[in-house]
């Protein structure tokens, strides 16, 4: 037999290396389990973040409208905000909107991102109405505030009190409570009534309230009271 010299020993067969042989026998019996442990656990790992990425190819699929591009607040949709796109049905949220009709000249209450879902909540409707005002019953009643400048400061969600102002002259009535806690739900910009600029602000009250807030807003200045 032809021997060769090596680091291992003078007398070291070729493939053969006593430091590795003895280094071999010091590991202890578990460590081998260990490290296939931990290559399964990060091959698992792995695998599930392909999966997540990916998506489950066998999930059942339905096309909902999604926005197109970012929209503002109190913009009014039409058919190029609007795009239909398959999402799975076990993910979507609840008040998804399929009918183009539906939406098409709505009113958003908030701001939305390219491809998000449309939803009853995020645009003027009756699902809003009942939310925002923990009622069945209710309705979104436009107002406008005698202060523009207190418009600017309204956000949607906010709760205010509705405020009649005092009527002037002899026979006038005095500032009086319309309605507590109304929610709002648009505060818009301005815009352009009589040659003159006016600032509609919609908030959400049940339908008792809301009409008398309605017909006061007819003869009367109104304000809102922070909460």
């Amino acid at each position: 037999m032809i021997r060769f010299r090596t680091a291992g020993g003078p007398d070291a067969e070729l493939g053969h290396d006593s430091r590795f042989e003895f280094a071999a026998r010091l590991r202890p019996p578990w460590a081998d389990g260990a490290l296939v442990r931990r290559i399964a656990a990060v091959a698992l790992l792995a695998f599930a973040a392909v999966l997540a990425v990916r998506g489950d190819p066998a999930a059942r699929h339905t096309d909902v409208l999604v926005a197109t591009r970012e929209l503002p607040p109190g913009h009014v949709l039409a058919d190029d905000d609007l795009r239909a796109a398959p999402r799975e049905s076990a993910t979507l949220p609840d008040g998804v909107i399929r009918e183009p009709d539906r939406l098409r000249g709505a009113t958003l209450t908030g701001a939305v991102t390219a491809g998000e879902i449309l939803t009853e909540l995020r645009v003027v409707g009756p699902r809003l109405a009942a939310v925002a005002a923990h009622s069945p019953d209710a309705r979104i009643v436009p107002i406008r505030l005698a202060d523009n400048g207190l418009a600017d400061i309204l956000r949607a969600g906010d709760r205010v009190d509705v405020v009649a102002a005092e009527e002037p002259g002899a026979g006038g009535r005095p500032a009086r409570l319309l309605a507590a806690d109304a929610a709002v739900v648009l505060a818009p910009g301005a815009s352009t009534v009589r040659g003159r600029d006016e600032r509609l602000v919609l908030v959400a009250l049940d339908s008792r309230r809301a009409t008398a807030v309605a017909a006061a807003s007819l003869r009367t200045a109104l304000t809102v009271v922070f909460h």
